[in-house]
């Protein structure tokens, strides 16, 4: 059966734990409701951050019956009563990862399928604001639409409107083979997406919203969702956003629908979901695909939360975007380098640690570095195994001392084997998988929007402990106590000044945030210096904090790491060179491009 659903207090599970318990205002009489035509919703007024907030807006239909598979359709209008519009919606199933933890919060759990919702926060009296579209993260599997983004708004005068979205997940959302494909829909919680991004063309002004100003923006799974939006039907003229705003973008293996690794977990899915040869709940069907549409939704749940558990390696996910011909056509690797891609400008970014915690934590020799390497990459050559370790320095790594501490980026010991949260062989492996998964398709990213007509900005976060989803909480800071207020508050002003102003560039009296000890690259104009990302000058903005006092945390059963709290901490920021930085990443991103078909990436 599916473990229950776990939702830890530790920092990557304040990714959502933010606003656990958080009690939430009722609607009053004169709370502000907006007709949609098919329906009008109640929301309510938070006088703590001066927001008319709208929870749980209807964007589709619930894709049960015989919408399951298929893409999303319209809401079905209601009888014109008034729908209170102030609790959260239920969560989609949840799909858990691989190995992981449970208290590390990538857990299986028991959810709803009529989860198409929308989560919208907007000034009261807000008229033709720019609108920041969020998609959460998740390994395209876990989580919803949980995140507060009010103190966000409120550090840039709540001047725009953030709508988060929630979408299919696990099995329900990326179910992928030739049956899906000929009777269903690939990709449907990537077209609910799309769905609701049409949603918010059609509506978004009724709230205040601005539909020609959005930008699409998400966190891991959901930023490399905004990379696949991208690059749909093959970079696809397409008016539905104009900036982009990823964060980590996570691109794992990428198969063709009808490759053996998707179809296997497909057929193991209908196992356990009893529609399996011989079963006698397929002899009531013409066709497998009925028997699944017909199903129980816990007897799909548990099967989707199983296959994802039990098949495959450490920290993945089972179900996952598929190439079909269609909404995704070409690798990214590969449509990213010919300039098929949607969208005028992009503030693209990576986190130090990306290889923690969603990476094997017990591998600390050869042996098992080499396991890891053929269940990571099953596709890969014995040449490409030895071109890796080449790459990796996997043969002349110093070995484990012990000490764990943050790289530098540019000077000394680099994240081929030396972190706050490994050394040796084991940062190695945390170091490769952050690079393929997330640094690289970060790399990438900004590389394709490094034209005449567009313009990209790149940044890393460092602010120990930096491991995946550790920013989060800089974004949506509501409930959190890590990182400090200082740097969060400053990192709300980049990303706000992005999305309302087209630029990340800030004051240097914000970037600072008015310590005279702080240190950021100053500009000629009172700003601080960013110059845009191009091939020619691939300069990347490294956000970082010093000072406070630093204590060590520890996460069983595997992870240790420090964070930096207490009085004293002040902003450093810096330029580097993305393709020097650690010990020449940008050479590493040459070789997964290199081997880009045999990952698939």
């Amino acid at each position: 059966m599916i473990p229950g659903r776990s939702i830890c207090s530790w920092v990557i599970a304040a990714t959502i734990g933010a606003i656990e318990g958080l009690a939430l205002p009722r609607a009053l009489p004169s709370s502000p409701a907006v007709d949609l035509g098919y329906a009008t919703y109640q929301g309510y007024y938070n006088s703590t951050y001066d927001l008319n907030i709208w929870k749980s807006v209807r964007y589709a239909a619930p894709p049960i019956g015989n919408l399951r598979w298929q893409a999303p359709q319209p809401p079905v209008p209601d009888n014109g009563q008034v729908t209170p519009a102030v609790d959260q919606p239920p969560l989609c199933p949840q799909s858990g990862a691989f190995g992981v933890p449970e208290a590390y919060g990538f857990n299986s759990g028991p959810g709803n399928e009529d989860c198409l919702y929308l989560n919208i926060y907007a000034a009261p009296n807000a008229s033709d604001l720019p609108v920041l579209v969020w998609i959460h993260g998740g390994g395209y599997s876990v989580f919803g639409a949980v995140y507060d983004p009010s103190a966000w708004l409120n550090a840039n005068d709540n001047g725009f409107i953030v709508v988060e979205m929630q979408y299919r997940l696990g099995a329900f959302g990326y179910l992928a083979s030739p049956d899906i494909k000929e009777n269903g829909q690939l990709n449907a919680g990537l077209l609910d997406q799309r769905f609701a991004l049409e949603w918010v063309q059609q509506y978004i002004s009724r709230f205040g919203g601005d539909p020609t100003r959005v930008t699409l923006g998400g966190e891991s799974s959901g930023a490399g969702a905004v990379l696949h939006h991208s690059m749909a039907y093959g970079g696809e003229e397409s008016t539905l956003f104009s900036n982009i705003l990823a964060s980590s973008p996570y691109l794992p293996s990428l198969y063709t629908y009808n490759d053996s690794i998707p179809i296997a977990r497909y057929e193991a899915f209908v196992e356990l979901a009893g529609c399996g040869l011989g079963s006698s709940e397929l002899s009531k069907y013409a066709k497998t695909f009925d028997c699944l549409v017909a199903a129980d939704s816990d007897l799909l749940q548990n099967a989707s939360g199983t296959v994802s558990t039990t098949l495959g390696y450490w920290g993945s996910f089972a179900f996952l975007p598929v190439m079909d011909d269609d909404y995704i056509q070409e690798l990214p690797s590969v449509q990213t380098m010919s300039g098929k891609i949607v969208g005028k400008r992009v503030l693209v970014g990576n986190n130090a640690n990306e290889g923690v915690p969603l990476t094997d934590p017990t591998v600390n020799g050869k042996e098992k570095f080499d396991d890891f390497i053929s269940k990571f990459l099953p596709l890969f050559t014995t040449q490409d195994i030895t071109s890796l370790s080449d790459v990796y320095e996997i043969n002349s790594l110093p070995s484990d001392d012990g000490l764990l501490y943050d790289t530098l980026g540019f000077t000394g010991p680099t994240a081929l084997y030396q972190s706050g949260m490994a050394t040796g062989i084991q940062q190695a492996v945390f170091n490769l998988a952050a690079e393929t998964t997330f640094h690289c398709p970060a790399q990438w990213l900004a590389e394709a929007f490094s034209t005449d007509s567009r313009q990209a900005w790149k940044y890393q976060y460092s602010v120990t402990p930096s491991y995946h989803g550790a920013d989060v909480t800089a974004f949506f800071s509501v409930g959190a106590t890590l990182p400090n207020v200082d740097f969060t508050q400053t990192i709300q002003k980049i990303w706000g000044n992005f999305i309302i102003h087209d630029s990340p560039v800030i004051s240097v009296s914000d970037a600072t945030a008015g310590h005279s000890n702080a240190s950021v690259p100053i500009g000629a104009d009172g700003s601080i210096e960013w110059p845009e990302f191009t091939v020619g000058n691939p300069v990347q903005m490294n956000l970082n904090t010093t000072g406070g006092s630093v204590t060590q945390v520890s996460v069983p059963p595997y992870l240790k790491y420090y964070v930096r709290s207490g009085p004293g901490i002040v902003n450093n920021f810096n330029l580097s060179n993305l393709l020097t930085w650690e010990g020449g990443r940008g050479s590493r991103c040459d070789f997964w491009r290199m081997v880009a078909e045999r990952v698939p990436q």
